[in-house]
């Protein structure tokens, strides 16, 4: 697998070795001992699975206390995925990172603990999959503004004024979250 930084420290992306022939192709979404390797020794409790019209935006999303690591694949469709660095010691704090994940790409993000996340879907139909560091806990979810000018995330275009749940539009601006240490 080729393990790919982002611009902001901690994110990751993974592209999977892929063996393709004329059936089809292999890959392993998670391997703990390949993983150990490049420096994630997780435990995951618990799987997540979603599926979005084109122009849902789901996000920005983050617990506090109890935060979650997330490894995010798409196998179906493609999103924009974003992370936005919460943690008030990082010298990244506030500043973002996107990456397009798709069925077709294959890739694999690693979001620590410690970041707001979120995806808008391009594609009618995508399937988002989860794997998770820590349990949900409703009480402790919270949602950072997606579209805080402080934070300046570029959204796709594509996407026009995408749709929301009702939390998400509700998001508090990065100066009025709760952040990490």
């Amino acid at each position: 697998m080729n393990v790919v930084e982002v611009a902001i420290a901690g994110p990751l992306v993974i592209e999977p070795t892929v063996f393709s022939d004329d059936r089809g192709f292999f890959l392993e979404s998670w391997n703990a001992a390949l993983f150990a390797e490049i420096g994630l020794n997780l435990d995951f409790v618990q799987d997540n699975h979603s599926r979005s019209a084109r122009g849902i935006l789901r996000g920005l999303h983050f617990q506090n206390p109890n935060p979650q690591g997330k490894l995010v694949r798409v196998v179906s469709g493609r999103v924009y995925d974003v992370v936005v660095d919460l943690r008030r010691s990082s010298q990244n704090f506030g500043k973002w990172a996107g990456v397009e994940l798709s069925a077709a790409n294959k890739r694999i993000f690693w979001v620590p603990p410690g970041f707001a996340h979120g995806f808008v879907s391009l594609e009618d139909g995508t399937e988002f999959l989860y794997k998770c560091t820590a349990f949900y806990e409703p009480a402790a979810e919270h949602s950072l503004l997606w579209n805080d000018p402080e934070i300046g995330i570029i959204w796709p275009e594509e996407i026009g004024d995408p749709q929301l749940s009702a939390k998400d539009r509700a998001g508090k601006k990065l100066r009025e979250i709760e952040a990490y240490p």
